[in-house]
């Protein structure tokens, strides 16, 4: 754990993958057509709380919905990237943008899709429900699972590891 958190101290942006990541990769289709997910208020909440402690969030996902974008909007993320099946290209144009280098990132992928970007950055997690590949190419996996708890577990732990988490919690405690 000492090497995930020495990495995760230098990290200035995470990037979450959605379905199967911010969500436990269900997907449910109304009659009508309409896609829903799953979001889980407490990783929403360990989401706003990194943001407040100065490090980006960005989203990267293959798939696009307008389900997505409200959630990302009512976290105040900013960076959501959509539809992209080939997701690097995204990542290359969101460090360039945001003038980061890839030891600076972080990227949450569950699936093989994500390996590209798994490969190149500075800390890469994975979920235990995952792709083997996912988890074997990941520098920590969380213990909890996908959509339910996995992003909150590593919003505080680069929060913990950045000595940004207990000013952040002082404010519950008072």
């Amino acid at each position: 754990m000492e090497e995930i958190l020495k990495r995760a101290k230098n990290i200035k942006l995470v990037v979450f993958d959605v379905d199967g990541v911010l969500t436990d990769g269900s997907l449910f289709y109304g009659d009508d057509g309409q896609e829903y997910k799953a979001f889980n208020s407490r990783d929403g909440h360990g989401m706003k709380m990194l943001q407040e402690s100065g490090v980006q969030i960005g989203i990267i996902t293959g798939r696009t919905s307008e389900v997505v974008l409200h959630r990302m909007k009512n976290l105040q993320v900013q960076h959501i990237y959509q539809g992209r099946l080939e997701k690097l290209p995204a990542f290359e144009e969101l460090i360039g943008k945001l003038g980061m280098e890839r030891e600076q990132v972080a990227y949450v992928g569950d699936d093989v899709v994500d390996l590209p970007i798994m490969l190149r950055v500075g800390l890469a997690i994975s979920v235990p429900n995952a792709h083997d590949l996912a988890k074997q190419h990941a520098h920590w996996i969380t213990a909890k699972p996908a959509g339910a708890g996995a992003a909150r577990d590593i919003c505080e732990m680069i929060m913990k590891a950045q000595g940004t988490y207990d000013a952040a919690i002082a404010k519950y405690l008072a």
